[in-house]
């Protein structure tokens, strides 16, 4: 059958890459969509790298964005972020993708979806994923986004223009709650590994977050050494999958092993000298506390920003898994320099307890993005029946 094509823009957000598209040029019907994206991504893919389509074979580049005019009275557009697996035709639109958010707003700039004066602009983000706000703020040029500047971020080479992130109430983005069980800590029976004892907070997405020492990690290990333990990474699912029907996310285990975007794992432990994929070691001094994460399967290679944030909510809760790895030398207030595999990530979380209860108020960043094509993204005809 001929191949057929949508308008779309390639970008860079973060330390992700996504096909951007307007809502308009999809079907009216979401159930439609997977089989294009699938199809434009080239998935599902046995070998693992997607080279029928513009995936990169890895979780953090095989991702859609669709943006639109939006409805909500506090917000300029709506973005709606698919992930698309890679080995399996399936997309997953249960979490949403910080990295690429820093995308959205210079995207709906360009493409004249927002319309700006001055040298800076304010893209006012609902996602719909998580029904949350987030404000996109970066300079602009000439009423476009403005992309060269001075600020680099760890496991992105070269330098760009700063996107400052501000999520706003993070707390319950996939499940409604901040602590969906109403506890710091939990202790879940794992089969094959026994009781476990983990914290599973929601915040930006949801995270289901577990000692190191556990699961018979040190926590500096780097993705290519986790890829090459998949009993390692079998352990780690199992856990996912139990706390995946404690949060509620996932009715039962079966389903739970069908939702895999959430919750992420995330592996803590104490400061050390971490080890990154440049071949540099950052030193313990540099760091707050050190953290792995296992994004819808895979070890990611530096952190998913939306767990980054989770991170640092979960680490202001005094009690927690991760508020029990952290640097002694912390300050009690300001952000925090997560290490992790490409360098060290730092996150700015507001956290309070009202009554007993704890609130995560915000959460910021600083990323860069870039604009990397523009024009039609093709696929085969039989995806747009």
């Amino acid at each position: 059958m001929k191949q057929k094509s949508i308008p779309a823009v390639f970008m860079r957000g973060g330390t992700s890459k996504a096909l951007m598209v307007h809502k308009r040029d999809l079907p009216a019907d979401q159930d439609a969509w997977a089989d294009i994206f699938t199809a434009a991504m080239g998935s599902p893919d046995p070998y693992g790298r997607q080279l029928d389509g513009m995936g990169g074979g890895v979780s953090s580049l095989s991702k859609v964005c669709i943006i639109g005019p939006s409805s909500h009275p506090d917000a300029d557009v709506d973005y709606t972020f698919a992930q698309v697996s890679v080995k399996e035709k399936k997309v997953d639109y249960r979490g949403n993708c910080g990295n690429m958010s820093s995308a959205v707003g210079p995207f709906a700039v360009d493409q004249g979806l927002v319309k700006v004066t001055g040298d800076t602009a304010c893209v006012r983000i609902f996602n719909t994923n998580t029904q949350k706000i987030i404000h996109n703020t970066f300079a602009v040029e000439d009423g476009q986004a403005r992309y060269d500047g001075d600020l680099s971020i760890p496991g992105v080479g070269g330098t760009g223009s700063p996107i400052r992130l501000d999520f706003l109430s993070p707390g319950g983005a996939s499940t409604g709650k901040l602590l969906p069980t109403g506890n710091l800590v939990d202790v879940l029976n794992v089969p094959g590994l026994g009781e476990i004892e983990v914290s599973m907070i929601d915040a930006a997405n949801a995270a289901v977050f577990v000692r190191a020492q556990d699961v018979g990690m040190t926590g500096l290990e780097l993705p290519d050494y986790l890829e090459s333990h998949p009993d390692i990474l079998a352990r780690l699912d199992a856990i996912r999958v139990q706390a995946s029907v404690a949060m509620g996310i996932a009715p039962d285990v079966e389903s739970a092993k069908q939702i895999k975007i959430v919750p992420f794992v995330a592996i803590v432990s104490p400061v050390a000298d971490n080890p990154t994929l440049s071949g540099e070691v950052v030193p313990a001094t540099e760091i707050d506390l050190v953290a792995r994460v296992i994004s819808n399967g895979q070890p990611h290679r530096a952190l998913p920003l939306t767990i980054s944030l989770c991170t640092a909510v979960a680490a202001r809760m005094t009690g927690s898994l991760p508020a029990q790895c952290l640097s002694s030398t912390v300050e009690a207030e300001g952000p925090l320099r997560l290490g992790m595999p490409s360098g060290v990530l730092t996150v700015g979380a507001q956290v309070e307890q009202n009554e007993g209860q704890w609130q995560a108020v915000a959460g910021s960043f600083y990323r860069t993005a870039r604009r990397l094509f523009d024009g039609q993204v093709w696929f085969s005809g039989d995806a747009l029946k």
